[in-house]
């Protein structure tokens, strides 16, 4: 008998306990553990790191009044009321590239077991936690291995092992652990439906002898992206994503491509921009930041940047979907006011093609410059 399903099977972001990516630091003193943390993120200041910890303080009456203070260098200090909830961490800290946790009072995924003598007893304590250990740290050179440990597990010492004072291979090696989880990019080509301007489907018009939406494609698929065409209706088709946020326009064709795979970056790029060539598409690629939360095309003369040429990384979803939650179905208000890498080009590459007259002005100027690449060559 076929087991019924209660709840559609969604495809889920890979998140650690708490975090995309996290790591416990456990073995010693929570200041010694704050110290080294405070010490690596001042060396990886390029990437978003958070630091998840708990406090020592006793005795501390639940707060009646949520606190929001902003200070005036940007800074947001929260005091708030609540436990802790896999979930509710999940969402705050999809925009951090790294959390480090304080493995004395969380378990981490994975973790750095740090060997200090009078900490022992404790290590003991928390032996089962220790499933997933990237490297180990000494506090002294001389720390010898626990017996228990060896005994779990008989190839800890060919694990990596630093002294406290080696930040920077430290570093290096969350560094690493960092870069493991950045995600590939995938293409998507946004096919509309029948532009009231235009009067035709813009994704079928012929530029360069081929429907654009070919040569998008194309434009994608030569700088080795999988690439899938969003479209409105539900397709058999392996490369086309049929919408499932109906009547939002990009925004939905958008969501969609993250509900198919949310642990892709998302090359998004339109139809009716017909300028874009392979070399925009390598500087947009090259310029990729993965700790932002997209990477997008501002024309140099504009005000603000296209959402249709720009690399929506994994965090932008839930981003996405709290503006949704807002009642805003506009892709380019949620990159206004969001931390995005901008690659400025000159505007001319950026004009969209909206009506039969700058189609055929376009198609006059496409000719035009093939020509003059050819006699050039």
């Amino acid at each position: 008998m076929k087991k019924h399903k209660k709840h559609t099977n969604l495809i889920r972001r890979n998140n650690d306990n708490f975090a995309p990516n996290e790591i416990a630091i456990l073995g010693t003193n929570c200041g010694i553990i704050s110290d080294l943390v405070h010490q690596v993120s001042e060396k990886l200041s390029n990437y978003k790191l958070a630091y998840f910890d708990a406090s020592h303080a006793k005795d501390v009456e639940e707060n009646k009044l949520s606190e929001f203070t902003f200070h005036h260098q940007g800074n947001l200090q929260i005091t708030t009321s609540g436990n802790v909830n896999k979930f509710e961490q999940r969402l705050q800290f999809a925009q951090y590239d790294f959390v480090f946790i304080n493995g004395n009072h969380y378990q981490g995924a994975k973790q750095i077991l740090i060997l200090d003598d009078a900490k022992e007893a404790s290590v003991l304590k928390r032996l089962e936690q220790l499933d997933n250990i990237q490297f180990i740290i000494k506090l002294k050179e001389e720390t010898k291995y626990f017996s228990f440990l060896e005994d779990k597990y008989p190839q800890i010492k060919n694990i990596s092992c630093y002294t406290i004072d080696e930040v920077d291979k430290i570093t290096n090696h969350i560094n690493n652990l960092i870069l493991e989880k950045i995600a590939p990019v995938k293409g998507l080509v946004l096919v509309g439906g029948k532009s009231t301007r235009m009067g035709t489907d813009k994704s079928e018009l012929d530029y360069f002898g081929k429907p654009q939406k070919e040569v998008v494609k194309e434009l994608l698929e030569n700088n080795n992206l999988e690439t899938f065409y969003a479209v409105q209706n539900a397709s058999e088709k392996e490369d086309e994503i049929h919408d499932k946020f109906l009547n939002l326009g990009p925004f939905g064709g958008i969501c969609s491509a993250f509900q198919k795979d949310p642990n892709a970056a998302w090359f998004v790029l339109a139809t009716d921009i017909p300028f874009v060539d392979e070399e925009i598409i390598k500087l947009v690629l090259k310029h990729r930041n993965p700790s932002k939360v997209a990477t997008a095309i501002k024309g140099k003369g504009k005000e603000f940047v296209e959402p249709l040429i720009t690399i929506y990384e994994p965090k932008a979803y839930a981003i996405l979907l709290q503006y949704l939650a807002q009642g805003y179905s506009c892709p380019r208000k949620m990159l206004i006011n969001s931390d995005v890498e901008i690659v400025e080009v000159d505007d001319s590459f950026i004009r969209n093609v909206n009506t039969p007259e700058e189609f055929d002005l376009a198609k006059k100027e496409i000719s035009y410059l093939s020509l003059q690449a050819r006699i050039t060559k």
